[in-house]
Formats: structure tokens, sequence, C-alpha cells
């Protein structure tokens, strides 16, 4: 599988490697590529064992994007090895290895099967945003890990949280992936008044 270069790509052997025997807190800046290129380059890892890959996203905009994105990745369509779930809409087949789910809905996979029979690892992205439903998830995971399920691998992924103290208390390694920045440019509009022909085009260019 040939995955682009972006600013996540040398952490990916890294990551494969720490997560075949234990958990993992990543810390990567934003839009480096860490939603849509992690899970693909784990896809076939030995520690995987032809299990699944979920991903919680904390929103469904995000949840059926970051699907899409690893399916075009893929040369494929969603429902393929990547599909996503959310409330009231289901993409995922047979052949799905990857499903992108919102939060709440790891709740009611847990209801039907406790031990996630089917699952390898489970990624919880965006993890600063915390939410009640995402924090207890988290927590069901771990104790599916050390009650039921040794070989099940759980990883957050954030840009801006503590990523140290997170990684202590789930006993996790920590690592935190380079990022690049981009150069900003501003414009400013002139100060004076703007005809009101402009003014209809620039708001019409906003919307």
């Amino acid at each position: 599988m040939q995955l682009p270069e972006l600013p996540i790509s040398p952490s990916l052997p890294r990551i494969r490697e720490l997560l075949a025997t234990q958990h993992l807190v990543l810390g990567a800046p934003p839009g480096s590529g860490k939603t849509t290129l992690v899970p693909l380059a784990l896809l076939d890892a030995d520690w995987i064992k032809g299990r699944k890959i979920i991903m919680l996203e904390p929103r469904r905009p995000a949840a059926r994007m970051a699907a899409h994105r690893m399916a075009s990745l893929l040369g494929e369509t969603v429902g393929g090895r990547v599909g996503y779930q959310v409330r009231f809409e289901r993409r995922i087949g047979r052949d799905t290895r990857i499903e992108v789910l919102t939060e709440g809905l790891l709740l009611r996979r847990l209801q039907q099967d406790p031990e996630l029979t089917d699952v390898g690892l489970v990624i919880f992205d965006e993890f600063h945003e915390r939410s009640l439903v995402g924090d207890l998830s988290l927590a069901l995971c771990l104790d599916v890990d050390r009650s039921l399920r040794e070989d099940l691998r759980l990883m957050t992924m954030s840009a801006s949280m503590n990523g140290g103290a997170l990684a202590d208390l789930l006993g996790a390694r920590h690592l935190e992936a380079e990022g690049h920045s981009y150069p900003v440019q501003i414009h400013h509009l002139p100060t004076d008044p703007l005809p009101e022909e402009r003014l209809r085009r620039l708001a019409a260019l906003a919307q």
C-alpha cells in the first residue's frame, strides 16, 4: 500500500512497533495526517491478526470525511475496506476492516459484544474534545483489555492535550510526532469605504 507523504509519515513505523505490545497516546499537530494515515498504516500489522480497527470521531461530519478520505487513498469507495456508521446512516460492508464511528455507537457495540471479539484496535481520535461518552467508552475498553482481551490495543490521538498524563493513567506509551508549519499570509482590505457593488461580491464569496 503506497500512502502519501505527510508530516506523520516518518512516525508510522514507530507507531506500529509500540502498538504491537502496549497502548499508545499519540500527539501530532493539526494537518499532520494522523486521522487518515495512521489507521491505514496499521491495517496489515501482524498484531492486528486480520481483526478490525475501530476509530471514534466526536462528530458525524468528521466520521464521514475521514472514511471517504481513507477509502479514496485505497482507490476504493466507502463500504469496502473502510466504512463508517453514524446515527441513522451506515456504510459498512462485509469486507470492511476500518470502521469509523461516532462515540455513542461504541457503547452500543460493547453491550452487544463485551469482548469486542473481532476488533484488534480502538482509536480515539481528537481525544482533547472530551465528553462523557468518550471518557466512558475509553474506560470500558480499558476494562475489556484488562479483564477479557489482553491483545486488544487502545490508542488516543490529539493535537492539543497533555499526553503524558493520559499515558500514565492508561499505562500506555506516549509518542509526540513532529508536524510541519506552512507559511500564512495575511491580507487586509483597504480602510476606505467600499463601493456597494464590491461589498455585494465579497459577501457572495463569503457564503
